[in-house]
Order: C-alpha cells, then sequence, then structure tokens
C-alpha cells in the first residue's frame, strides 16, 4: 500500500456517500443468514475465509441448527463435518461450539445487543460485534475489515494507521445519515471496484473525486 491519503474534506465525502446512496440505496452484508443467532456464527466462520465459501459451508449447518440449543446438539464433530471446507475449520467449530454454550447459559439462548457481550464470545472480536450490531440492529456500528482499512487509506475517506483508528475516522468524518450503511458501501467498492492489486477505475463512481496515488489512468 502507497501512503496513505490526506483525510479528504467533508464536502467531498459527503458527495462520495450521496452518489454511494444513489447507487445501492440499502446495501446488504453478502453473508447468509436466518437471525441474530446465525448472523453472529456467519460472521465468525468468515474470518481469513470468503463470504462464498462461509455460505457455501454453512447452508445445510443452518437448515439443522438455528440456535444455540440444536447447534450444541449437534455437538462438535457435526459443526466439523459442515464446515470443514473453510480455512481454520476446527478451531472456529470449536468457538461455535463454546459461544453456543455461554449463549445458552448466560443469555438464555438470546444473543446479546451490546458490544461488550459480544466480544465476550469464543470467536467474536470487534468487528464481528459491529456486524452483528450494523446488520441485525441497525446500529451504525462500523465493522473495519481489509477492505475499508485499504480504501480508507488509500482515498483518504477514513484514514488511519490501524484498525480503531479507521473506525473512529469513519465515525467522525462520514456524514450522519450515511454512517449506517458506510461500512457496507465501503466493502462492497472495495471488493468489486477498488481492488487491492488492480482498482477498476474504469467503473468507479467517484473516480474524479478520488486522489488516490494508486488510481489507473487511461
Amino acid at each position: 500500500m502507497t501512503a496513505p491519503a490526506k483525510q479528504l474534506d467533508y464536502h467531498t465525502i459527503h458527495e462520495i456517500f450521496t452518489r454511494f446512496a444513489a447507487s445501492d440505496p440499502e446495501p446488504k452484508g453478502e453473508l447468509d443468514h436466518v437471525n441474530a443467532y446465525t448472523l453472529v456464527v456467519a460472521v465468525a466462520l468468515s474470518a481469513q475465509s470468503t463470504d462464498v465459501g462461509v455460505n457455501k459451508a454453512t447452508k445445510e449447518l443452518f437448515k439443522i441448527a438455528d440456535t444455540p440449543e440444536k447447534m450444541l446438539a449437534l455437538g462438535l464433530d457435526g459443526v466439523i463435518e459442515h464446515i470443514k471446507t473453510i480455512g481454520l475449520y476446527r478451531n472456529k467449530a470449536k468457538n461455535v461450539i463454546k459461544l453456543s454454550q455461554i449463549l445458552v447459559d448466560d443469555y438464555g439462548g438470546v444473543v446479546p445487543s451490546s458490544r461488550a457481550a459480544l466480544v465476550s464470545l469464543p470467536g467474536v472480536g470487534r468487528k464481528t460485534a459491529n456486524v452483528v450490531l450494523n446488520m441485525w440492529w441497525s446500529y451504525p456500528a462500523q465493522a473495519v475489515d481489509t477492505h475499508i482499512f485499504r480504501i480508507g487509506n488509500r482515498t483518504g475517506i477514513c484514514p488511519g494507521k490501524t484498525v480503531e483508528a479507521v473506525e473512529r475516522a469513519i465515525e467522525d468524518n462520514i456524514p450522519v445519515e450515511f454512517q449506517h450503511h458506510a461500512h457496507h458501501w465501503l466493502i462492497l467498492h472495495g471488493r468489486y471496484v477498488c481492488k487491492a492489486r488492480k482498482p477498476v477505475c474504469a467503473n468507479c463512481i467517484i473516480r474524479d473525486l478520488c486522489t488516490s496515488e494508486d488510481k489507473i489512468h487511461d
């Protein structure tokens, strides 16, 4: 990655997100889930794995285990059998069983809606907690992944040397009316347009606003 770009000004950021909103008014996460519990599990499984790969692994799993009680009944070996196609599956399966047990024992089988409670679950870090808070409870939490970290620093939308710094930059610099969907717009833009090795600048709706040294010129 080249040196981080300077923080963009308010008016430029407002225009960027106005365009994102016009292009995709209701952006959605790409992990399949049917309730808060399966969302927690899916996001936890997605670490160092693709959403596509996780969705393939959980398609049958969630048909038979969509609550922590059912997951515990399935057992560790059963979870492993379903998710063995994704990376780090053994450790992830152990975490799924552990977090399911905690949910049953401490929360009555209900996924808690506070960040502190969520990050206390095995395999659930701040990013996972923020995804769940945002997608399930519509809280404007910002889940900073590799795409957002790259774009934030490449474009100057939300630069920072750490994930936490980028998260704060989103909260501080992106207008409040765009906060709810901000991380989804940035993730999708990074996944399909502003790619790491070869950004598809020809398809970029904010190309004229981008000052990145990585921008590909015709």
